[in-house]
């Protein structure tokens, strides 16, 4: 008997490498995935379970499925590029380096101008001068996206 290809090994790696890959390019612009990767981290589950199963299938039937070796390598593989992922995202990625000059919260904000969606400049005391609904403007708030520099 022909023994056949393992495919689920061969997929379950292409998934990892894309659950590692699609984060950063897709998934960290979303900000429903930006904070927590649980997308990645379902597709790593999901490339983690089709490599079991390779695995599964070449040790427990290698008269029907060829690529013991291979299905070693390929999980020792996609264990690395899950362990990389883990340690960059939870770990390096929070590794943030204190900001000691930024203003805390209820303190107030130094002087400061951006451009708007228009593409205009406005200044943080032309804010503070100006009025809605014929009342004086009194406070701002400031609120900074994380990954939108």
């Amino acid at each position: 008997m022909k023994r056949r290809w393992n495919a689920s090994l061969w997929v379950g790696f292409l998934v990892m490498l894309a659950a590692a890959f699609s984060y950063i390019p897709i998934f960290a612009r979303i900000p429903a995935t930006r904070d927590f990767p649980w997308v990645n981290l379902t597709l790593f589950a999901t490339g983690a379970a089709l490599i079991g199963l390779g695995l599964t299938r070449a040790f427990r039937r290698p008269d029907a499925y060829r690529g013991k070796v291979a299905a070693v390598v390929l999980a020792a593989l996609g264990a690395g590029v899950l362990g990389f992922f883990l340690v960059g995202t939870f770990h390096f990625a929070r590794q943030l380096p204190q900001s000691a000059g930024a203003p805390r919260v209820g303190q107030k904000a130094p002087e400061f101008s951006l451009l708007d969606a228009g593409g205009n400049p406005v200044a943080l005391s032309s804010l503070l001068s100006s009025s809605v609904g014929g009342r004086q403007t009194r406070a701002i708030l400031l609120i900074f996206y994380r990954g939108f520099w």
